[in-house]
């Protein structure tokens, strides 16, 4: 079970205007039903947002349009104030969002791990010495700092998914999108990327993490869900997993504290995080002794 990142908190929307802001978007692979469906969406820079559904429900369509690899088909995707779909932007647009997808194979084009990671500064001509300065500060972010001269091939995958994220990392992005991935990481691996996600976010990066596993979601501040390609639910996680959604399961945690809750235990609502059982807990097994 991953652990809660160390400090989540929100910024006023009153003062701040969103460093993402999706509006009346609408795409469609070549002449098929539309994959994304007139949607809106308005993310706050520093917020750690997670974006569950079903298969076939957009998510990771969602992640294309937000870094620029699609354009809507109608409507509006701005990031940070630049439409994406101005030619001009394009660019600055996809330095400005790291994307990282699930298999970090697929990623990884280096044998050798700092060189990999150097791979995008090099791309856009920066200064080989800045490229050093960047490269040793992406994988000291992701605990990979001691590996640089390591080959990809021979680190385990959460060892290869931390680097494909340090590679997001030197193009020093102001938002990271992450599209499931921990789909293909065993318990340990999905850990040590969860960890990396908080620290990142604690750090003021923007998160947006796709996901299939609803305790990484629960670990977020807000929790948008989609079906048919539109959003059906966006709240806090103890708010969205108090109501049902068709195709997805409660956090294990508030899976547990339903349970116990059937068997006579008074524990809080909103419990979502094996933290938050631990802490309602705690005083009843107290009281037990």
């Amino acid at each position: 079970m991953t652990a809660r990142p160390s400090s989540i908190s929100s910024s006023s929307s009153a003062v701040q205007s969103p460093i993402l802001d999706l509006q009346g978007v609408t795409f469609a692979y070549g002449d098929g039903e539309p994959a994304i469906s007139g949607l809106s969406l308005s993310v706050l820079a520093g917020a750690f947002v997670a974006v569950v559904g079903a298969n076939g429900s957009g998510k990771s369509t969602l992640a294309r349009l937000l870094d620029g690899l699609l354009l809507p088909t109608s409507g509006r995707v701005l990031v940070d104030g630049l439409h994406t779909a101005d030619p001009e932007a394009r660019w600055e647009v996809r330095r400005r969002v790291g994307l990282v997808f699930q298999n970090p194979d697929n990623q990884i084009v280096a044998s050798i791990v700092e060189d990999d990671v150097a791979f995008g500064p090099e791309n856009l001509g920066i200064e080989p010495l800045l490229i050093k300065q960047r490269v040793d500060s992406a994988l000291a972010a992701v605990g990979m700092g001691a590996f640089g001269r390591h080959a990809p091939d021979k680190l385990s995958g959460g060892q290869k998914q931390r680097v494909a994220i340090a590679g997001a990392l030197a193009m020093q992005p102001r938002i990271l999108v992450l599209d499931e991935p921990t789909a293909m990481l065993d318990p340990d691996g999905r850990q040590e990327v969860m960890e990396v996600l908080g620290r990142l976010h604690a750090g003021g990066m923007t998160v947006v993490l796709i996901t299939h596993y609803m305790e990484e979601a629960a670990l977020a501040e807000r929790v948008i869900v989609m079906q048919g390609g539109r959003i059906v639910d966006d709240a806090a996680p103890a708010d969205v997993f108090t109501r049902e959604h068709p195709g997805l399961d409660l956090p294990p945690a508030a899976q547990m504290a339903q349970s116990l809750r059937a068997r006579g235990l008074r524990l809080p609502a909103g419990i979502v995080t094996v933290e938050a059982l631990a802490d309602a807990l705690r005083p009843l097994i107290r009281h037990a002794d």
